[in-house]
């Protein structure tokens, strides 16, 4: 076993959650984790406007609020509590659209050094339920980062872990949708050890769906993680 592989089996695994007015949802997601899977829940509340962050503290969760929105915000914000101690980061969305029991696949191939970014793929399970357009951008996304980088990955999916290592390493900095696809770029140009696995994504178990159920914002997020890759292309060379 890899001197990295067993630092991450005796140190603490985390869970950040990102969460924009997800008080309908955020208690069922976390009632549904793993018993003794995650040493510490942190729930990264961004721009919201009800009881989302209230709804998580009972729940238990570590809560940390950014009065701005974006999904990369409420990660980066979550990322600054991070226990020292921590070995391997899961991230996992708010409305309860995914099974919380794959965390353990996803953690594996970290703790066995096979990995070191093990990202859960929603197009690699039959049964995962995407809409067209969510079909569509990913084949484009993944597709123009392969031409672009020479690595064909199936998903730009949320439902991922990595070591905190390499999550400090990559230097992440977007704020927004560009998030999950800054991350995987970073990777292949940080020369990460990158693994796929199926994950099953259903739909959000309460709430309003913020993207994917929105066609202006689903627009815009498509928008965003084309010239996310893009840029990323520019300033590589």
């Amino acid at each position: 076993m890899s001197d990295t592989a067993e630092a991450i089996r005796s140190t603490r695994t985390a869970l950040i959650i990102p969460a924009h007015n997800e008080e309908d949802v955020i208690e069922t997601m976390l009632s549904r984790l793993p018993a003794g899977l995650f040493d510490t829940v942190i729930v990264g509340v961004n721009g919201s406007r009800d009881r989302t962050a209230e709804r998580a503290r009972n729940a238990g969760a570590i809560v940390i609020e950014d009065p701005r929105k974006g999904y990369g915000v409420a990660c980066l914000r979550a990322m600054e509590v991070l226990p020292p101690e921590t070995g391997a980061v899961v991230f996992m969305q708010a409305d309860a659209s995914e099974d919380p029991a794959d965390a353990r696949r996803l953690l594996d191939p970290l703790r066995s050094g096979a990995a070191d970014l093990v990202i859960g793929s929603r197009t690699l399970d039959a049964g995962s339920h995407l809409l067209s357009h969510q079909r569509f951008g990913n084949w484009l996304a993944t597709r123009l980062i392969q031409v672009l980088f020479g690595h064909r990955y199936t998903d730009l999916g949320p439902y991922r872990a990595i070591t905190v290592e390499a999550l400090r390493a990559l230097g992440m900095r977007d704020e927004n949708y560009g998030w999950t696809v800054e991350m995987q770029v970073r990777a292949l140009r940080r020369r990460l050890r990158v693994v796929e696995i199926p994950v099953r994504s259903g739909r959000r178990v309460a709430g309003t769906e913020k993207v994917s159920g929105n066609a202006w914002a689903s627009l815009r997020a498509g928008v965003k993680i084309i010239w996310t890759v893009l840029r990323l292309a520019v300033a590589a060379r």
